[in-house]
């Protein structure tokens, strides 16, 4: 299909994201996307000294049997990908934990344990004996770990990582994201002074050798016809969305017209490209959502042994700004510049600056750091990178004389789309009106619920659209988050009688 100024299609997709990039099951379609490159929120960037950030924390494991499929088809060969087993801590009192810190109390100082596990039978009992739902966040953490366990991580990590406190979130979504404690088995592990298994979804992860999680989606939308996509500010930028005459304007003045819309880009960038008062309001009134700042940090020398193999890293603690870190460099050798490579020292961690710039060889190694934000939680854009660095020291991330020769920052304004309170009942009333209008609205922001907001839940809410467009089918990960996190799918699509 040729570009021109008039443009019509069948089914017309915004954003080329994994959601929008698992929306390619038709014969008339085009997707869009403002960035010349795909990816949206799972692209990577590369810092001119050569060194890989994921636009936040990716990584690939899967609920779906088809996510597998297309990603096997897109990057098929062995060398394409790394498989890890998840090494992860979380940082408290000095003291590495391993993750999930509710099932590793064995670690933490004996009156510590016991306060603990005092706690946690005391809420096990109240629990049995209250029939009431958790009111919100908050209550579920107290009713499920306990006030001791709440207090110690769990309520200061959750505000630093959703930059609201979890009293004002809801407790729908937890499902597999959260672990619930054996007590009988907790208080084993603590008599034995035993460390508790890997537990969730990612405990085995991949990750592709070459080209950070954007390649991956490169990769994907590669497999796309030329003629399907219009990609960048000049030819896919939506400047407005008439839902009435079923047309969308571009920035460059092309009219398309579609008979159905999948819009990816968040629900209340959308209302606002339609000039929807009322949707605008109750996205207003009712969506909550944080930014991310992503940090990375460029080291030379060679990996220490206090890194050594971990994943990523939780931190709960008021001495650094971030809320998690990933040893980046260990994804892949791919993620950081050549040994051989030559590079300047822009500083080293305690802020000096070398006397001597000439340029030196590596090895490197990475951090990536992902910092929250919100009206709740602000941040100085002009010290949080000199503020994560004094973090990663405080926390022996750093040693003071490391070599730092990279720094990169990204300001994320949509990062994670939050569980709060009233989101569900805004939900309610916002999809079936974009719906009446012709419009599905789907995707990490689109649908904007993070149960269902990782890069597999993303990519099948697009296939599982175009699939209740044309045939019927059932949206299973939009409607039935419990369902596609409970099990491994191994159909992609349920249809209707």
């Amino acid at each position: 299909m040729p570009f021109s100024q008039e443009l019509d299609v069948d089914i017309l997709v915004i954003g080329a994201g994994p959601t929008g990039l698992g929306e390619y099951n038709t014969a008339s379609w085009l997707i869009l996307d403002t960035n010349e490159i795909p990816g949206g929120l799972a692209s990577t960037d590369v810092t001119p000294e050569g060194f890989l950030y994921d636009v936040g924390g990716h990584v690939i494991f899967s609920h779906y049997k088809y996510f597998d499929d297309c990603l096997n088809e897109a990057l098929p060969l062995p060398s394409d990908w790394y498989t890890h087993q998840r090494v992860s801590y979380v940082r408290y009192k000095g003291q590495w934990i391993p993750y999930p810190f509710q099932n590793n109390i064995s670690m933490l100082p004996k009156d510590e344990q016991i306060k603990c596990i005092e706690d946690l039978i005391d809420a096990t009992l109240e629990a049995r004996a209250d029939n009431t739902k958790p009111l919100n966040y908050d209550d579920w953490l107290v009713r499920n770990l306990g006030e001791s366990i709440a207090d110690a991580f769990m309520r200061p990590y959750n505000f630093k990582v959703w930059a609201v406190p979890p009293s004002m979130m809801q407790c729908s979504w937890l499902g597999e994201r959260v672990a619930r404690p054996d007590l009988k088995r907790l208080v084993t592990n603590v008599i034995s002074n035993r460390v508790a298994g890997n537990w969730g979804p990612n405990a085995t992860f991949r990750f592709p050798a070459h080209g950070g999680t954007g390649g991956i989606w490169i990769a994907v939308a590669n497999t796309l016809r030329t003629e399907n996509k219009r990609f960048g500010p000049s030819v896919g930028q939506v400047e407005h969305v008439d839902a009435t005459a079923k047309r969308v304007v571009l920035k460059d003045g092309t009219t398309i017209r579609y008979n159905k819309l999948i819009s990816t880009m968040a629900l209340d960038t959308l209302t606002h490209k339609m000039a929807d008062p009322e949707a605008m309001s109750l996205c207003k009134e009712h969506l909550v959502y944080s930014s991310t700042n992503v940090i990375g940090i460029g080291v030379r020398g060679q990996r220490p042994e206090r890194i050594g193999d971990k994943c990523w890293l939780y931190f709960g603690e008021d001495n650094c700004p971030f809320y998690r870190a990933t040893i980046f460099s260990n994804y892949s050798p791919n993620n950081q510049p050549d040994a051989n490579a030559k590079l300047p020292t822009l500083r080293f961690a305690d802020g000096r600056i070398p006397a001597n710039n000439e340029s030196e060889p590596g090895p490197y190694w990475s951090i990536m750091l992902e910092v929250s934000e919100s009206a709740l939680k602000p941040v100085n854009q002009d010290t949080i990178l000199e503020e994560c660095i004094q973090g990663l020291v405080n926390t022996e991330m750093l040693r003071p004389t490391d070599a730092l020769v990279s720094f990169y920052h990204r300001r994320f304004d949509h990062g994670y789309p939050t569980p709060s309170l009233g989101r569900d009942d805004g939900l309610a009333r916002l999809l079936p009106r974009l719906y009446s209008q012709g419009i599905m609205s789907r995707g990490r922001f689109g649908s904007w619920k993070y149960e269902v907001g990782n890069q597999d839940h993303s990519f099948m809410l697009g296939v599982e659209a175009v699939d209740y467009l044309l045939n019927g089918g059932v949206e299973l990960t939009l409607n039935f988050p419990d369902l596609v996190n409970g099990r491994k799918n191994d159909e992609r699509r349920l249809f209707k009688d």
